[in-house]
Formats: structure tokens, C-alpha cells, sequence
């Protein structure tokens, strides 16, 4: 979305020598926004899997850490937790479950950016054409862009979140593998036990999403406004805002903005995620003719108010703060860097050689 910036193929362009009050002006923009109608689709979703698939496998043990912590009925630390998983289990212990969830996540990753992008799209140009500053439009854009996608990819990561978790605390080997996981869903709950939690997901992942957009939009255009304002107007510095050193900078802009946007989102989210994993992984109570039921969201609360007051909620904070900010940081970082990878007519090799320089 370009709102307003200089479109790829603009920048991508050699340009003519600029005077020093142009490179003034220029060079301290944030990089421009690569629209929906910039990609060339295909190389998006192929090159998309192939990245994300390898950032999911290096942030998995975290994942597992967290889902432990919020189902453990004492309060263990996460270094303690870490231990007794490695000690027990060994290191393949950190990735229960992990094909599972990489085969659900490709789809659902496809969905996810599909939709992200497409709303962010329309949406920006939109509230632009009604008279919103590009600011503004872009906050707007990105909150309703992370609300879409993130109930578009639910439809795929509800069931791939209930059997994988599953495999994640199993410590009796009731399950073989997914599939196993998969038939024993089916045959006890049918097809709404692999939807249980799906609710909750939505209410939790949906907004998180549009918090964290938001929140990532407000505070990059807050670093670079901060950077604009505070750069050096002498002309022995003006190569540290020259294109040369950019991208370095706008890594750095984008991980911290990626970091705090993660902070803010896991604070006002946590309780929901711990509610949602419960009623994803426990298996239920008893009731009184005998027969196990799921327990609701209400009987799952009062539990964990039982088990450890308000505390209990916010189980597994610390790597789920650690696990949203380094997975955000470098999954915005890789998606930035992929959808310049994917603008039509761009070759691959020719763009990777000129951002190394």
C-alpha cells in the first residue's frame, strides 16, 4: 500500500544524482509500502512457505514451553519447565508435535497473508480517499488488516492448534502422531472437538492481531518521525542516511517496532490464550451420569482462579512475550524482505546482491 510514498518500481530505479537538500528530504523516509497489486502471487506463497516454514521451526521450542506452562497445574518457572523437558525428554521433547503443525501452518500462513494483505490494500486506499492523513489511514489499514487475517488463518490453526498441543503435553504416549490425534478427536467429539476453543481463538487472536498491527504502524512511524528529526543536518553525515545504510536501519526500525508492538499485545491478551489452551488440551469433567464433557470457558476460569488467583491467568508470559517478540521481529523482518522478493518483474538474484551492498 503505497499511501502516498514512492511506489518499488520508483525506488527500485536508478535516479540522478541528488543535490543535498533533496538527499535531506528523501533518504530519511521510511522504505515504501509494496502493495497487493505490486506481487507477483505465486513467488509470494511459494517463497513465503519455504521462509516461514524454517522461522517456525527455530521459534518452536518456545511455543512448546508456553503451552506447558499454561497447563501445568503448578507454578513452575520457565527455566525450571525448560529443565524437566530436556532432563525427561530430551531435546526432541521441544518439538512434539511439530510436523503436525507445520503441515497446518503452510495453509493457514497462505490464508493468513493473503488476507492481510488484501484488506491492508483496500482498506488504505480507502480511508485515504475519505481524508484521512496517510498516517492515520495506514494505523486503520493495519488494525483492519490484522482483525481479517487473523480470522481467516483460525479456520486452519483452531484444529491444528487442539492436535498439536495435544502432542505437546503428552507425557504418557497416548497419541502416536497427529493422525492418531486427529481419528481419537473424531471418534469421541466429532468434527466440533477439533473447533473446541475456536470462539475464544477469535477472541483472542483477532484482536491481538489489530493491537499489534496498530501498534507496529504507530510506533515505525514514530521512529523514523524521531529520526527525521533528530538526523544531523552537517554534510560529513549525510552518508548515514544515504541509501547505502537504509536497510540496515529500517531492520533495526522494523524489530523494534516489531518487539514493543509484541509487548503491548501479549499484556492485554495473555488470560485469553491461557483460557483457549486449557480448553484445547484438558480433556474435560466428569459429569453427573458419568460422561466427560468439555469444560466451558466459565468452569475453565474459575479453575485456574482456584488454582492460583489472577496470577494463574498470566502462566507462561515470559515466553509468551519472548516467543510474540522474537517471532514477530522475524517474521515482519522475513515478510517485509519477502514481499521484495515477490514484486513482479523483480529478479530474485539481481535484488538479494543489491541489498547485501
Amino acid at each position: 500500500m503505497s499511501l502516498g510514498a514512492a511506489t518499488v518500481e520508483e525506488t527500485a530505479s536508478t535516479p540522478p544524482s541528488p543535490s543535498p537538500s533533496s538527499l535531506q528530504e528523501s533518504e530519511m523516509r521510511a522504505p515504501a509500502e509494496v502493495d497487493w497489486h505490486m506481487l507477483d502471487k505465486s513467488r509470494f506463497f511459494f517463497l513465503g512457505a519455504a521462509l516461514f516454514s524454517g522461522v517456525s521451526a527455530a521459534l518452536y521450542p518456545i511455543v512448546v514451553l508456553k503451552t506447558r506452562q499454561q497447563v501445568s497445574s503448578s507454578n513452575l518457572s520457565c527455566f525450571k519447565m525448560s529443565f524437566s523437558i530436556m532432563r525427561h525428554e530430551g531435546l526432541c521433547g521441544f518439538y512434539r508435535g511439530f510436523g503436525t503443525s507445520l503441515m497446518g501452518t503452510i495453509p493457514a500462513r497462505a490464508l493468513y497473508m493473503g488476507a492481510l494483505e488484501v484488506t491492508k490494500s483496500s482498506i488504505g486506499s480507502t480511508t485515504v480517499r475519505l481524508g484521512f492523513s496517510d498516517t492515520t489511514a495506514l494505523a486503520m489499514a493495519n488494525a483492519a488488516a490484522g482483525l481479517s487475517s487473523a480470522m481467516a488463518a483460525q479456520l486452519v490453526w483452531t484444529p491444528v492448534d487442539v492436535v498439536s498441543q495435544r502432542l505437546m503435553v503428552d507425557k504418557c504416549d497416548r497419541y502416536r502422531n497427529g493422525i492418531d490425534v486427529l481419528r481419537k478427536i473424531l471418534w469421541s467429539d466429532g468434527l466440533r472437538g477439533l473447533y473446541r476453543g475456536f470462539g475464544i481463538s477469535i477472541l483472542t487472536y483477532a484482536p491481538s492481531n489489530a493491537v499489534w498491527w496498530t501498534s507496529y504502524s504507530v510506533v515505525s512511524q514514530l521512529l523514523w518521525s524521531c529520526l527525521d528529526r533528530k538526523a544531523p543536518e552537517d554534510s560529513s553525515d549525510r552518508g548515514c542516511r544515504s541509501g547505502s545504510r537504509r536497510p540496515s536501519v529500517a531492520l533495526a526500525f522494523q524489530g523494534l517496532s516489531a518487539a514493543a508492538a509484541s509487548g503491548v499485545s501479549a499484556a492485554i491478551t495473555m488470560p485469553l490464550d491461557t483460557v483457549k489452551t486449557r480448553l484445547q488440551v484438558m480433556d474435560g469433567v466428569v459429569g453427573e451420569d458419568g460422561r466427560r464433557r468439555a469444560m466451558t470457558s466459565f468452569q475453565t476460569v474459575r479453575s485456574l482462579i482456584r488454582e492460583g488467583g489472577l496470577r494463574a491467568c498470566y502462566r507462561g508470559m515470559g515466553p509468551r512475550w519472548a516467543s510474540m517478540a522474537m517471532s514477530s521481529t522475524t517474521m515482519v523482518t522475513t515478510y517485509e524482505f519477502l514481499k521484495r522478493l515477490s514484486v513482479k518483474d523483480q529478479d530474485i538474484f539481481s535484488f538479494t546482491t543489491t541489498s547485501r551492498k
